[in-house]
């Protein structure tokens, strides 16, 4: 009887806890947006080149709900990559790398942390 049940949850809990792809973009020539509209922001990317090998990435996140938009400007070097959630918006993170004259940008969502947001 114990196992009947405990495995379903041991696999129910494994689901819950494991990060999803949401979606993706390739942002691959300078001021060419990239866009995600996954979550609870609406995300719009763009880059330019500047000093050298470095480019300029700019990303703006709106919330779908109003409220004032906010704005993260990094540079990234080839192969450089970083990951983060905003402010307020801890259920969702967004990852940004480099290859060549490509970023890619992308959101996942920890569906554990969602249920527990939605929770209290």
């Amino acid at each position: 009887m114990i196992r009947r049940t405990l495995v379903p949850s041991l696999l129910v809990a494994l689901f819950m806890a494991t990060p999803v792809l949401a979606e993706e973009a390739t942002i691959g020539r300078p001021v060419q947006a990239g866009s995600l509209h996954e979550g609870r922001l609406d995300m719009v990317a763009y880059y330019v080149p500047v000093d050298g090998d470095l480019l300029e990435v700019t990303a703006t996140f709106a919330p779908k709900d109003g409220g004032d938009p906010q704005r993260v400007v990094m540079g990234l070097a080839d192969r450089d990559s970083v990951a983060f959630s905003m402010p307020g918006y801890r259920d969702s993170l967004y990852a940004f790398s480099r290859s060549g004259e490509k970023v890619t940008v992308s959101t996942e969502t920890d569906r554990h942390r969602r249920v527990d947001a939605r929770a209290r």
